[in-house]
């Protein structure tokens, strides 16, 4: 893909979940929630831009800090996400404004890496961007899906086969 395809994908993608989170909606931890990181992935290392073969060391530093700022903004925002479970069991989710802050920090330490990428040389395509992207969607989903799993009441300690049926003691017949 070329670098405006890669660019707007990145921003679509990042406005849609946003969007969403702001917004109550239902923790189902059997849906596939590692499915668009994946995809990210796969079209971050599919792309041939993502090394630069002139700055090794530099590119492997950045790209570790681009990693690393990816998964922190996934952390910090998946435990400012508030939590909640309905009476019949469903989880609910709701990113708060502290959330707004850790995706501002994020975004804020992205562009210095660029910034500092750029003064040193170093050749930046969208790859390592969609890759930190991934590495945030991950991480925010799978801590809500443990959180979630945390505040589901148990299913599995149902007691004995039969308990809440009601037996009729009536007299038996031959």
């Amino acid at each position: 893909m070329s670098g405006l395809v890669d660019a707007s994908l990145i921003v679509l993608v990042a406005v849609v979940v946003t969007a969403r989170q702001f917004r109550a909606h239902r923790i189902d931890s059997e849906r596939r929630w590692w499915l668009l990181p994946v995809i990210l992935v796969v079209l971050a290392l599919r792309e041939p831009g993502l090394l630069d073969g002139r700055h090794h060391t530099a590119w492997e530093l950045l790209l570790g800090a681009e990693l690393f700022i990816g998964l922190a903004t996934g952390a910090g925002w998946a435990w400012t996400t508030r939590i909640w479970a309905e009476p019949d069991g469903t989880v609910w989710s709701r990113s708060s404004s502290a959330s707004v802050a850790v995706w501002a920090v994020g975004i804020g330490l992205r562009a210095g890496l660029f910034a500092l990428g750029a003064a040193v040389g170093v050749h930046q395509d969208s790859s390592a961007l969609l890759l930190g992207l991934a590495g945030t969607l991950l991480v925010r989903a799978g801590i809500l899906a443990r959180r979630a799993q945390a505040l589901r009441p148990d299913v599995t300690s149902s007691g004995a086969y039969g308990d809440g049926t009601t037996w009729s003691v009536g007299r038996e017949r031959v």
